[in-house]
C-alpha cells in the first residue's frame, strides 16, 4: 500500500499492547500456573491435568460440556432457521422477530433469575409446574384423602402401590368396616356426614369407610362412634388371586356395597385414594437440571440465530425458489434442497459461534442450578471458578481447566478463520 513500516507499527502499537496485556499475557501465565501446585510454590508438571481427568466432579463437567456443545447450538440454529423461514410468510413477521430476539437484550444474570423462578417446584410460584399440574389435574382425578392410613395392627395392611388390603376375606351378612386415620380435622370436607353402620345384606358385602377418630379422643378404635365422620368417594375393590373382581365407592354416609362375587375376596383400598397432591416435575433435580438450563439458553439465543439466518435468507435469489415451484417442487422440497443449501455458510457461522459461546457458559448454570444439584449441572467454566475461587482454593487445577478450555476453543476458531479467508478470496 506504500505505507512506511514504522508508520504502520505506530498505528498498530496500541492494539498490540492491549492484545498483549489482555490476551497474550493471561494465556502464557495460565499455562505456566497450570504446572504448579495449589499455592503456586512448587512445580508439579502435568499432575493438575491428571487431576482434571480423574476427578469425578470434573469429569461430570466435561460430560455436560459435551452435551451443551452437541445439543444447544444445533437446537438454537434449527429453531432460528425455522423462525426465519416462517416469518417471511406472515404479515406480522417483524413483530415476531422482535419478540424472539428480545431475550438477547437480557443479561445472563437476569435470564438465570427468570428461569430459576420458572422452574420453581411449587406450582403456585413456578410457571412450568403450574402448567404441568394444570394439565395433569385435567386428565387425572385427585386423591380423595391424601395421607389417610389404617390403624396400626388392624385388618388393613400396606400393599404395593400405596394401597391397603385386608388380611381377612369378606363374608356376606357381616359388615366389613374399613376405619382410617391420619386425616386432620381441617382436611375433612365441611359437608361430611356422620358415619353410619352399613346394614347387613344377604348375598352381598357391605361395610363403612370412616375417619376412626372422635374429637377429644373419647372414641373406641374400630367402632363407629357418634360424631365420627364418613369418608365418601373412597374406592373399595374386591380382589381374588391378585385380580379385581368388583369395586364400589363409599356413599355420603361412608357405606359401600359389593356384589355377591366379592364374597370370599380380600378388600383393597387402592393407592389412588391416598396419593398426595401432584406437585409437578422436579425440573432442577439431578436428572433434568442440565436439559432445563439448556432450554433457558436456547430461549435467549434462538433469536440471535434467527436474525443472522434471516439476513442470509434475504440474499437468496427468489428466482431460484420460484423456478423450483414451477418445476413441481413442494414447499418442503424447496426448503430442503434449495433454501438450506444456499444458507449453509450462514448456518455454519451461527453454529460455530454458538459452539464457542456454550464452551464458556457459566452464568446460567451458576444461577439456575440449586446447590443440591449444581454438581450434576456442572460445566468446565463453572468448575474453573469453583476450583480456583469458589472453595476449592486450587488455582493450579483451575488454570489446567482454563488451558483445556482454550484447547477446545482453538479448533473451532481455526476453522472459523480458514472459512473467513476462503470467503475473502472469492
Amino acid at each position: 500500500m506504500g505505507t512506511r513500516p514504522w508508520v504502520a507499527a505506530v498505528f498498530l502499537l496500541p492494539a498490540l499492547v492491549l492484545l498483549g496485556a489482555l490476551v497474550a499475557y493471561p494465556i502464557v501465565f495460565t499455562v505456566k500456573r497450570s504446572l504448579y501446585d495449589a499455592d503456586g510454590s512448587a512445580f508439579i508438571g502435568l499432575k493438575n491435568f491428571g487431576t482434571v481427568f480423574t476427578d469425578h466432579g470434573i469429569l461430570t463437567a466435561v460430560r455436560n460440556n459435551v452435551i451443551w456443545v452437541v445439543v444447544a447450538p444445533a437446537v438454537a440454529t434449527a429453531l432460528g432457521l425455522v423462525f426465519a423461514v416462517l416469518t417471511e410468510r406472515v404479515r406480522w413477521g417483524t413483530a415476531f422477530k422482535l419478540i424472539v430476539f428480545m431475550p438477547m437484550a437480557i443479561s445472563m444474570l437476569a435470564a438465570g433469575i427468570i428461569f430459576r423462578l420458572v422452574y420453581e417446584q411449587d406450582p403456585s410460584q413456578g410457571v412450568a409446574n403450574a402448567v404441568v399440574v394444570a394439565v395433569h389435574d385435567t386428565f387425572t382425578d385427585n386423591a380423595a384423602y391424601p395421607g389417610a392410613r389404617p390403624r396400626p395392627n388392624g385388618d388393613l395392611a400396606p400393599t404395593a402401590g400405596g394401597s391397603f388390603t385386608s388380611k381377612s376375606a369378606a363374608s356376606a351378612g357381616t359388615p366389613a368396616d374399613l376405619p382410617l386415620v391420619g386425616i386432620p380435622q381441617n382436611k375433612v370436607p365441611s359437608g361430611a356426614q356422620d358415619a353410619k353402620p352399613a346394614p347387613s345384606q344377604p348375598g352381598a358385602v357391605t361395610g363403612t369407610v370412616w375417619l376412626d377418630f372422635r374429637p377429644g379422643g373419647t372414641g373406641k378404635p374400630g367402632v363407629i362412634d357418634p360424631g365420627e365422620k364418613a369418608l365418601s368417594g373412597v374406592k373399595v375393590q374386591a380382589v381374588k388371586d391378585g385380580k379385581v373382581i368388583a369395586s364400589a365407592k363409599s356413599a355420603k354416609d361412608g357405606t359401600y356395597k359389593l356384589p355377591a362375587e366379592a364374597v370370599g375376596a380380600q378388600l383393597r383400598l387402592p393407592g389412588s385414594n391416598f396419593a398426595g397432591k401432584y406437585e409437578g416435575i422436579n425440573w432442577l433435580g439431578p436428572s433434568l437440571v442440565t436439559p432445563s438450563i439448556i432450554v433457558s439458553y436456547i430461549w435467549m439465543w434462538a433469536g440471535f440465530a434467527m436474525v443472522l439466518i434471516a439476513a442470509g435468507l434475504a440474499g437468496v435469489p427468489r428466482e431460484l425458489l420460484e423456478q423450483a415451484r414451477v418445476d413441481g417442487a413442494n414447499e418442503w422440497q424447496v426448503f430442503r434442497r434449495i433454501t438450506v443449501p444456499l444458507l449453509a455458510p450462514v448456518l455454519v457461522v451461527v453454529t460455530v459461534t454458538l459452539m464457542i459461546n456454550v464452551l464458556k457458559i457459566f452464568d446460567l448454570v451458576y444461577i439456575i442450578a440449586p446447590g443440591s444439584s449444581q454438581q450434576n449441572a456442572n460445566v468446565l467454566a463453572l468448575q474453573l471458578y469453583l476450583s480456583s475461587f469458589g472453595g476449592g482454593d486450587d488455582q493450579g487445577v483451575g488454570s489446567a481447566i482454563g488451558v483445556i478450555l482454550l484447547l477446545l476453543v482453538l479448533p473451532v476458531m481455526i476453522f472459523n478463520i480458514r472459512r473467513l479467508r476462503r470467503e475473502g478470496r472469492r
